[in-house]
C-alpha cells in the first residue's frame, strides 16, 4: 500500500501537449456530458402551487389525488367554455388566438433553454430567437395573405409590392439573423451557442409550423378546424378519466400516470365523439363552408352550397353487423366517415405528441413546461398533441380531399399580361372545342 502511494506520489505529470489540449477544450466550450451533467445536477425549480385561493379552501378537506382532479377538472371545462366563446367570435378571432397561443408555447420552450444555460450568459440567445419567430411569421402569414387575400393585395400597391417580393425579403431577414448569430459567437460559449441555436430551430419547426397548419385548416372549413381539436380534447379528457377510474397497467415509462385502460377507453370515447359531433355540424353551412374573404364588405365570409361532403347518403350495413343492430342501411354524412379517420388518429398516434412532451420535461427534470394553467401547467402542456394533429389534418386534406380551386386559378390569371391571358384562352378554346362543349356555340355563331 505504501509503495503505491510513493508511486503515484512521483508519477510525472500529463504532458504538456495534453494540459494545452484539455485547457484548450475548457476555453473552446463544454463537453456534452459536462453539459449534461450540470443539468442533471441542476434541475429547474418546480413552479409553485398556484391554484386560486378559492379552490384550495373549497377542497381543503380532500386528498391530494382528488382535489387535483376536481381542479383539473374545473379548469378544463372553463377553457372548454372559453373555446367555445371564440368559436362564436368568428374566423379572425381565431387566428388571433391561435397567434397568440403560438407566441406563448415558444415563449416556454425558450424559456426552459435560457433558465438551463442561463449562467453562461450567452450573447444575444434570446433577441435572436425572438428574432427569428419574427422572420419565420412574416414568411408564413405572409403567404396566406397572399393566397387567401389576393384581390385584397393586388388592390394596394404597398401590398402588391411586399407579395412580390415577398419571398425575397423573408429570406434577406433571416439571413440578417444568421449574420448576427455569426457575429455573437464567442470562442469560450461556441457549443452552446450552437446547442441554443438549433433549439431555437427545431422550436420554430414544431410551433411556428404547426399553428400556419391550423389557420390552413380554418380556412378549409371550420369543420376542419374544430372537429380535430375537439377529438385530441376529448380523448385528453376520457383517456385520464378511464385512466383515473380504472386505469391499472402502466402504458409507458414517459408517463407513469398513463395507462392501457385509459388509452383504450379513450379510443373508443373519441371515435364515438367524433361520429356525433360531425354529424351535428355537418349539418351547418357556417361550419363546413370555406372560410373566404369578400372584398365587398371587407370581412370573412362562410357562406356556399355544401359539397356532397357534407349531405346525407344512404350506406349499407354490412351482414355482420346488420344482425346485432337489425338495420340494413344507415343515413349519415360522408364526412362522419372521414371523421372516424380523425378521431383515431387523436386517440392512437396523437398521445405520441404528449409522450414526445414528457422526454422532453423529462430530460430536464421539469414537472410543466410552465404554470400558467393550474392542475395543468403551460400552453405547451395543453397543445403538445394539437400541433401533431394540426399536421395530420392537413396533410389529410390535402391526400383525399382539397381539389383545384377555380377562383384561386382565376385570380392567378388575372395577374398575367393581356397577351398571356390571350394565350390560355385560346389554348382553353381548343381544349373545349376538341371535347365537344363548345361545338353548338361554334355553330349558332
Amino acid at each position: 500500500m505504501t509503495e503505491l502511494r510513493q508511486r503515484v506520489a512521483h508519477e510525472p505529470d500529463a504532458p504538456p501537449e495534453d494540459k494545452e489540449s484539455e485547457s484548450e477544450a475548457k476555453v473552446d466550450g463544454e463537453t456534452a456530458s459536462d453539459s449534461e451533467s450540470r443539468t442533471e445536477s441542476a434541475p429547474l425549480p418546480v413552479p409553485a402551487d398556484d391554484t386560486p385561493e378559492v379552490l384550495n379552501r373549497a377542497l381543503s378537506n380532500l386528498s391530494s389525488r382528488w382535489k387535483n382532479w376536481w381542479v383539473r377538472g374545473i379548469l378544463t371545462l372553463a377553457m372548454i367554455a372559453f373555446f367555445f366563446i371564440i368559436i362564436y367570435l368568428g374566423p379572425m378571432v381565431l387566428m388571433i388566438i391561435v397567434m397568440c397561443v403560438q407566441i406563448k408555447c415558444f415563449h416556454e420552450i425558450i424559456t426552459i433553454g435560457y433558465n438551463v444555460y442561463h449562467s453562461y450568459d450567452l450573447p444575444w440567445f434570446r433577441t435572436l430567437s425572438w428574432y427569428f419567430l419574427l422572420c419565420v411569421n412574416y414568411f408564413f402569414y405572409g403567404e396566406t395573405v397572399t393566397d387567401y387575400f389576393f384581390t385584397l393585395v393586388q388592390r394596394e400597391e404597398p401590398l402588391r409590392i411586399l407579395s412580390k417580393y415577398h419571398r425575397f425579403i423573408s429570406f434577406t431577414l433571416y439571413l440578417i439573423g444568421f449574420c448576427m448569430f455569426v457575429l455573437s459567437l464567442v470562442k469560450k460559449h461556441y457549443r452552446l451557442q450552437f446547442y441554443m441555436f438549433g433549439w431555437t430551430h427545431v422550436t420554430l419547426l414544431i410551433v411556428v409550423t404547426q399553428s400556419h397548419l391550423v389557420i390552413h385548416n380554418l380556412f378549409e372549413g371550420m369543420i376542419w378546424f374544430i372537429v380535430p381539436i375537439s377529438c385530441v380534447i376529448c380523448n385528453d379528457i376520457m383517456a385520464y378519466m378511464f385512466g383515473f377510474f380504472f386505469g391499472r397497467t402502466p402504458l409507458i415509462k414517459l408517463s407513469p400516470k398513463k395507462t392501457w385502460e385509459g388509452f383504450i377507453g379513450g379510443f373508443f370515447a373519441t371515435v364515438v365523439f367524433g361520429l356525433l359531433l360531425s354529424y351535428v355540424m355537418s349539418g351547418y353551412r357556417c361550419f363546413v363552408c370555406p372560410v373566404e374573404y369578400n372584398n365587398d364588405t371587407n370581412s370573412f365570409t362562410v357562406d356556399c352550397e355544401p359539397s356532397d361532403l357534407f349531405r346525407l347518403q344512404e350506406y349499407n350495413i354490412p351482414g355482420v353487423i346488420q344482425s346485432v343492430i337489425g338495420w340494413k342501411t344507415v343515413r349519415m354524412y360522408p364526412f362522419q366517415i372521414h371523421s372516424i379517420a380523425l378521431s383515431t388518429f387523436a386517440s392512437l398516434i396523437g398521445p405520441f405528441g404528449g409522450f414526445f412532451a414528457s422526454g422532453f420535461k423529462r430530460a430536464f427534470k421539469i414537472k410543466d413546461f410552465a404554470n400558467t394553467i393550474p392542475g395543468h401547467g403551460g400552453i405547451m402542456d395543453r397543445f403538445d398533441c394539437q400541433y401533431l394533429m394540426a399536421t395530420f389534418v392537413n396533410v389529410y386534406i390535402a391526400s383525399f380531399i382539397r381539389g383545384p380551386n377555380p377562383s384561386k386559378l382565376i385570380q392567378q390569371f388575372l395577374t398575367l399580361r393581356p397577351d398571356q391571358q390571350l394565350h390560355i384562352f385560346n389554348t382553353l378554346q381548343s381544349h373545349l372545342i376538341d371535347k365537344g362543349m363548345l361545338t353548338s356555340a361554334i355553330e349558332d355563331e
